[in-house]
């Protein structure tokens, strides 16, 4: 293990930054070696939500939060360069994913914030970042990005398994030996239970999935809520909160007002549908579920995959030597090692794109 990299991640979660320190050998064979997570203020999280919609003033507050980010990026990797004992001159660079305001794949255009150029600056690392473009230029989604680094750790050659990431979009990786792999965005992850709680109880996110467990499933509004397109829609497909949002909520809300701890538990069993929906049409063959992200720590959704996937195992990837919550930051560290190496990290059978590219753009130190 001679190259070390570090990977970032700041999903739609909005819960904070987290930081993973990737050795890679040779071969590209990898281990994450440490880990670090620092939380965004409530302010900056404000401020990223206030972008979402079109607003006044957005290419100023956008740049000015891209700074703002920057710093709490550089922050992570200082404070894991710190407890690791290591000096910026030991990583060959850093994968950064910035902060996702718009995803339009439909318009040509993705786009992520956070000013690498900043953040290498403010490190002394290089840093490769802005991984979705180069795919949506060759006609594809730009996302999921994580399906290719699924199958790089997680494919078996006699196994059929499914790797579903539950963040803020719940996404899922189909890997079946002999089989094209397969990845989409199922839907709604954390992201509605989330904003839901926080609007209600003035919290983060809903702990075990304690406060759904309190309600009942509203069947109007779940049937409600699965009737949108989105998950009707042919794969390839992408989403985000530029469609699932509170804004959205709210509208099926005034069609069928419903308790806000129902809606709370309603919006858990969606998670879980969609997720268990897209397994049973996208990986039938799969016997094996491995969840990663912080969903994945729900424990009220992993009771309720389990009862509607009742012919899977499910687990967690920790059973396959990666925690939950490192997963994605080691994709973005595997990510910028293609990049620096010129190698492909994109699956055109998974984002629709006309082939395979390498994915990024360097920012040197």
């Amino acid at each position: 293990m001679n190259e070390r990299f570090i990977g970032l991640m700041s999903g739609t979660s909005l819960d904070g930054v987290d930081a993973v320190l990737v050795a890679f050998d040779a071969e590209g064979g990898l281990a994450v070696q440490a880990d670090f997570f620092l939380p965004y203020p409530l302010e900056v999280r404000a401020q990223v939500l206030s972008l979402q919609p079109a607003g006044a003033n957005e290419l100023d507050r956008a740049a000015r939060l891209g700074c703002v980010l920057a710093g709490y990026y550089a922050e992570a990797v200082n404070g894991l360069l710190k407890a690791q004992q290591l000096t910026p001159d030991a990583i060959c660079a850093i994968g950064c994913h910035g902060q996702t305001i718009r995803h339009a794949p439909q318009a040509g255009y993705t786009l992520q914030i956070g000013n690498l150029a900043l953040l290498a600056e403010l490190t002394g690392i290089d840093v490769a970042g802005d991984f979705r473009s180069r795919d949506i230029a060759a006609g594809g989604q730009g996302a999921p990005l994580v399906p290719a680094f699924h199958q790089q750790l997680f494919a078996d050659a006699d196994k059929a398994r499914a790797i579903v990431n539950i963040g803020g979009i719940s996404n899922l990786t189909r890997l079946t030996p002999g089989e094209a792999v397969v990845g989409f965005d199922c839907g709604p992850g954390n992201m509605l239970m989330d904003a839901w709680i926080h609007r209600h109880q003035g919290l983060a996110y809903d702990q075990d999935g304690a406060w759904a467990a309190q309600g009942k499933v509203s069947p109007a509004l779940l049937a409600a809520m699965l009737a949108e397109p989105y998950f009707a829609a042919p794969i390839p497909k992408s989403t985000g909160r530029d469609l699932f949002d509170l804004d959205w909520l709210d509208v099926l809300l005034a069609k069928h007002p419903t308790p806000a701890v129902d809606v709370q538990a309603t919006l858990l069993e969606l998670t879980a549908v969609t997720i268990a929906e897209a397994c049973l049409k996208h990986a039938p063959a799969s016997r094996e579920l491995y969840l990663c992200g912080g969903g994945a720590f729900n424990r009220v959704l992993r009771q309720r995959l389990v009862v509607l996937l009742p012919a899977v195992s499910v687990s967690d990837t920790a059973t396959l030597g990666l925690p939950v919550h490192q997963v994605e930051a080691a994709a973005f560290a595997w990510l910028a090692r293609q990049l620096v190496c010129r190698q492909n990290s994109s699956l055109p059978e998974v984002t629709g794109a006309t082939g395979a590219r390498v994915l990024g753009a360097l920012y040197p130190r």
